[in-house]
């Protein structure tokens, strides 16, 4: 897909949900919750996505970008007998 392509199905989207938008004052109310659900899933999608990606970011690196050497893996190998 090329990049205008993608701008144009990006506009297409923007364009139906302010026209959706538009028509949520006079929709019936399983519309009108129906839209709110959908709305607070993706809400939450990006809230969890913002999340993960920060606390993995900053496990692996510090504040700085730089690795932090204290948390390099090391093996756990079977207890001797």
């Amino acid at each position: 897909m090329s990049p205008e392509d993608f701008l144009k199905e990006i506009q297409a989207i923007g364009e139906k949900f302010l026209l959706k938008l538009q028509k949520l004052p006079k929709a019936d109310p399983v519309e009108i919750a129906s839209f709110s659900v959908v709305l607070l899933f993706i809400a939450t999608v990006l809230v969890l996505t913002i999340i993960a990606c920060s606390c993995c970011c900053y496990s692996c690196c510090g504040c700085d970008g730089r690795p932090d050497p204290r948390h390099k893996k090391s093996r756990v190998r079977p207890a001797a007998r």
